[in-house]
């Protein structure tokens, strides 16, 4: 009995000592969290030639966790959706995943009018700048070249 109790505590010992010592493995980048919109930029193929801001009631917001993605959009004012009703707000949620430079999304399922709209487009693949606290989605072009983003920062 004795002899057990010595080996459980040492084998505590090192593996605390192990836990301690051991390098740690580089962190990864994450855009896990909660993102909102505030400006665009247009693209000249890699060049950025215009800022857009958001228009005034204008509001979206992107949130990522688990591999999850959901986005809602706001507008002060009503627009027709894909079957002509009137909204003031669009969403959307699937699942995401990330590379060293790209975003890739999935969306399954949105309001009636988003889905419509997307019809069998439901796979988005954007270059991908991250940062501490702010991001962008570009778009590019079937040669590969920059054509417009979507910049983020981070709210949570």
């Amino acid at each position: 009995m004795k002899k057990s109790i010595y080996l459980v505590l040492l084998l505590s010992v090192f593996v605390t000592i192990v836990a301690f010592t051991s390098d740690k493995p580089e962190t990864y980048h994450s855009i896990e969290g909660t993102w909102e919109l505030v400006d665009f930029y247009n693209f000249d193929g890699g060049d950025i030639t215009d800022t857009l801001s958001t228009s005034e009631g204008y509001r979206q917001v992107k949130m990522y966790y688990n591999g999850k993605v959901m986005w809602s959009r706001t507008t002060l004012k009503y627009i027709k959706d894909a079957d002509g009703n009137n909204v003031k707000g669009r969403f959307g949620y699937g699942s995401y995943k990330i590379t060293m430079n790209e975003l890739i999304e999935n969306i399954e399922y949105g309001d009636i009018g988003m889905m419509t709209e997307l019809d069998t487009l439901r796979n988005f693949k954007f270059e991908l700048w991250l940062g501490e606290d702010s991001f962008s989605q570009i778009t590019l072009d079937e040669d590969g070249n920059r054509t417009f983003s979507e910049n983020y920062k981070r709210i949570d």
